[in-house]
This record gives C-alpha cells, sequence and structure tokens, in this order.
C-alpha cells in the first residue's frame, strides 16, 4: 500500500501512498502539513480509470480530514471548475470553497484564476472557457506568503512624487520619491498553458509544472511538508522536488500511483 523513499541531501523527505486519500490521511498528524497542492476529480469531468466517483458527499469528509492535518496558518491550493449539466453550470467549485470556510472554518484568502491561454475551444452557445478556479484557503493568517515579482512595470525607473493612496488615506512623498522597480506582484490571474498529459504521461490531466511549482513558492518555505492527496502523474511532487520541499502525495488508481513514482523519483 506504501512506498517511502528516502531522506534527500535537501532534508526532505518524499512518501508516496497508493490507495484511498480519505483512509491513508488518517496516518497523518494533526496540524503536520504546511501546504495542500491539488486539483481533485471535480464534477468527474475525467474517468481517472473510473477509480473514484466524486460528489459533494465524498468531498465534505476529505475536506475535514485535510482541515485537520493543516498546520496552523497553513494553506490549501484548490484547483477546480465546473460542469455545464442541462444548460447550467453546476457552481460546485464555488459550494466546495463554501464549504471550507463555513463548515471548516478556513479562511478564503483569495479566489484565484488559472487562465489556460492554449485552451482548445469547443463549439458551444456561450463564450468559450478558457478557465479554472485556484481557491487559496488558510487555517488563519498564511504563515508562509512569497508573492512572486515578475510583473513588467511600464514605469520602471521613474521616480514616484506627488500623493499615493493608502490605507490610512491619502499620503504625500516627500523629496523625489522611490524609484519605480522592474518587476512588480503579479496578479492573482496567472496564464499558464495545459500540458498534454494523455501524450507525455498517460494521464488525461496534468497538472502543469509551473503552476504547481509557483503555487509552492507562494504559500510555503524550504523545508516545508506539502501534501497532495490526489497525487494523479505526481506533479506536484516533481515540483516540491525543485524547491526542497518534504512531500506527501497519495493516489488511488495502480497505474497513475507508478507514473507518479517514476516521475518523483
Amino acid at each position: 500500500m506504501s512506498d517511502l523513499f528516502g531522506t534527500y541531501p535537501t532534508r526532505t523527505r518524499v512518501t508516496l501512498w497508493n490507495g484511498d486519500c480519505l483512509e491513508l490521511m488518517k496516518r497523518i498528524p494533526d496540524g503536520s502539513i504546511d501546504l495542500v497542492v491539488t486539483s481533485p476529480p471535480y464534477d468527474n469531468l475525467r474517468t481517472y480509470n473510473d477509480s473514484l466517483e466524486w460528489s459533494f458527499e465524498v468531498f465534505k469528509p476529505i475536506a475535514l480530514e485535510l482541515t485537520r492535518c493543516l498546520a496552523a496558518g497553513g494553506v490549501i491550493v484548490w484547483n477546480v471548475a465546473d460542469a455545464t449539466i442541462k444548460g447550467s453550470e453546476t457552481g460546485s467549485s464555488f459550494r466546495q470553497a463554501l464549504y471550507f470556510k463555513d463548515e471548516c472554518g478556513l479562511n478564503l484568502h483569495d479566489t484565484m484564476i488559472w487562465n489556460k491561454p492554449n485552451n482548445v475551444p469547443r463549439p458551444s452557445n456561450r463564450y468559450e472557457q478558457s478557465f479554472e478556479y485556484m481557491f487559496i484557503l488558510s487555517k488563519g493568517k498564511p504563515k508562509s506568503v512569497n508573492l512572486i515579482k515578475d510583473k513588467t512595470n511600464v514605469s520602471f525607473g521613474r521616480k514616484l512624487s506627488g500623493n499615493l493612496a493608502s490605507k490610512s488615506g491619502r499620503i504625500k512623498l516627500h523629496g523625489s520619491g522611490k524609484t519605480v522597480s522592474q518587476f512588480g506582484t503579479r496578479n492573482n490571474v496567472w496564464e499558464i498553458n495545459t500540458q498534454n498529459g494523455k501524450h507525455e504521461y498517460d494521464h488525461p490531466a496534468v497538472f502543469p509544472i509551473q503552476l504547481a511549482n509557483d503555487h509552492i513558492l507562494s504559500w510555503s518555505n524550504p523545508g516545508d511538508t506539502v501534501l497532495d492527496p490526489f497525487m494523479g502523474s505526481g506533479t506536484t511532487g516533481v515540483a516540491c522536488r525543485n524547491t526542497g520541499r518534504s512531500f506527501i502525495g497519495i493516489e488511488k488508481d495502480a497505474t497513475y500511483f507508478e507514473i507518479a513514482k517514476r516521475r518523483v523519483r
């Protein structure tokens, strides 16, 4: 049922479990997970080798178990989207986010968007959907926030002067003011291409490595422990290896588990 890799020079640990995440998460001590980065099999949009029938009733105990495992100040990155059934979107994404907030007691720290520029258009009577939600949920105030600064400032090199808005009202910059830096904090809409997992890793929905990597950098620190209870092809684990985080990955389907094990190794 389990496969435990050793300790690496970065002082991180990788643990991979093949089985049901609800049962296997019971092995994880209370408050020991710093970050969860995952995408559940939302709205049964894919079959995943018929390994799981997803529903809100299946979701609820998993959400509670994730909350139990999460450390104070820990963060859950919950990447989901909605199916369209009989002409209406299900809204299950928001229902899950509100359950985390209202029933699990987590903060909805941010509602982020994953915009997929290379999304393949499909015939429809509505505008083409090219995004997914990334709900950032925290147990209290996030203890690790390392916002990525890679947004080019159009005013790079200029000196600020005059009045600037602040939380307390209007403030006056004295003298010549600050010089605008080359890069500012990116916004909460991330444009990242999807990855052809079926072709590359024999998995229908592979996380882009950049998506996992950037969330891990944003919401954790080196040496922290990251959990992915729906590991799939193991992208979150690969990103943890690349960034010096410990990783616990759980995957129910044996075929996908072997793919993840090879990739993380």
